[in-house]
C-alpha cells in the first residue's frame, strides 16, 4: 500500500493529466464556453442598446449572429462528461484484483527499488 501512496497516486494523476484526448476535449470546452459567454453578453448588450436608445440595432455582422453557441457548449460538455480514459479502465480492473499493488506496478512500472523495500 505504501507503493500506491508514494508512486501510484502520482502515476495515476500523471497518466490522466497527460492523456492527449483530455487536453483536446478541455480546450474545445473552454473555447465553446468562451464563445457562448461572448454571444450571451453581446445579445444582452444589444438588447439594452435597443431598449435604451429606442433604435434597431443590427446584429447581423456579429460573429455570433445565427450561431447556436448554447448547443455547441452543451455538445462539448457532453463530450467532456463522456470522455473515456483507457488508463482508468486498467486501474479499475487492477483494484479489483487480490494483488492490486502488483497489478498497478504492471500498469505503472516506473517505481524504484527503494519503494519495494518500504513494502517489507
Amino acid at each position: 500500500m505504501i507503493w500506491l501512496k508514494k508512486r501510484g497516486i502520482a502515476s495515476v494523476a500523471e497518466s490522466v493529466l497527460n492523456f492527449e484526448e483530455l487536453d483536446k476535449t478541455v480546450a474545445c470546452l473552454v473555447v465553446a464556453a468562451r464563445n457562448d459567454g461572448y454571444a450571451q453578453v453581446y445579445a444582452k448588450c444589444s438588447h439594452h442598446v435597443v431598449s435604451a436608445l429606442k433604435v434597431d440595432w443590427d446584429t447581423s455582422r456579429s460573429a455570433t449572429h445565427g450561431v447556436n453557441t448554447d448547443a455547441a457548449l452543451a455538445a462539448r460538455k457532453t463530450e467532456f462528461n463522456n470522455l473515456q480514459l483507457p488508463v482508468m479502465d486498467l486501474i479499475n480492473v487492477a483494484l479489483q484484483s487480490d494483488d492490486h499493488v502488483a497489478q498497478l506496478k504492471e500498469i505503472f512500472p516506473n517505481g524504484g527499488e527503494d519503494e519495494d523495500e518500504d513494502l517489507a
